[in-house]
């Protein structure tokens, strides 16, 4: 039970992210994408820092190193296979005329399935420890604040109103609370399965870091922009360092 209410109240606490686009509404084009670009790294790190410092030592301590090394393959290769044929893909820049987003529909689609995978990751990780379901929550909220940011800029040039725009937000982002529970139920009747999702929810960080969120700042060749993103990177990796006390 206590499983239960730790992994429901974070997804829902991740859920309640997707309202963050409306602190952003009055933000100039030009310096709300720096803003994104330093928080897209920031994640990045966190990300990084959440698997190789959490999740990955967690995973091999409790099962063989091969075990955990297929496992994390696993997890970057299923999470490659939404990407590339869900076609989930989220960008963390709002639309623009030199940046151009998929259809409102597909976003809200592709970002239903995205929450689905998030609510997996953190109940999984709740099942095998509290202080690791923490961390995760955090390495996702990490993510999902300029993913959101994004993804409010998206419906908006599609042609919603703002507040119809946080409401079907909203409504996506509650697809978490979905995977949560089928995380859990599933779990409870497979032997093995807190360990087995621990390195695949690694190996999905890994992906999401390295193929997602990383190559959008290698687009910045501003020696000055570039330093603050790797500024941003190193902070998000200090974030999770700071945490392991509460493994």
């Amino acid at each position: 039970m206590q499983v239960w209410v730790y992994s429901l109240i974070s997804v829902f606490l991740v859920s309640l992210f997707s309202f963050v686009g409306v602190f952003f509404i009055a933000f100039k084009e030009e310096k709300l994408e720096k803003l994104l670009l330093f928080l897209v790294s920031f994640a990045a790190g966190g990300l990084l820092g959440g698997a190789f410092i959490h999740l990955i030592p967690q995973a091999v301590e409790e099962g063989g190193s091969l075990e955990v090394s297929l496992l994390i393959l696993a997890g970057i290769l299923v999470f490659f296979v939404l990407e590339k044929f869900i076609c989930w893909r989220h960008c963390h820049i709002p639309t623009s005329k030199t940046h151009p987003h998929p259809i409102a529909l597909m976003n809200l689609i592709g970002d239903g399935f995205h929450n689905f995978i998030d609510g997996l990751l953190v109940a999984g990780s709740f099942m095998v420890s509290v202080p690791l379901g923490i961390t995760t929550s955090v390495a996702v909220i990490l993510h999902e604040i300029p993913q959101e940011i994004g993804d409010f800029g998206v419906l908006i040039h599609g042609g919603f109103s703002k507040t119809k725009a946080l409401v079907f937000n909203f409504i996506s982002a509650l697809a978490a609370l979905v995977g949560a529970v089928t995380t859990l139920l599933v779990g409870a009747k497979m032997a093995g399965f807190s360990q087995a999702i621990v390195p695949f929810t690694a190996g999905g960080f890994v992906y999401i870091a390295s193929a997602d969120l990383i190559p959008e700042l290698k687009k910045e060749t501003n020696l000055k922009k570039s330093f603050s993103q790797f500024l941003g990177l190193v902070l998000g990796i200090i974030i999770m360092l700071t945490l392991i006390k509460f493994d």
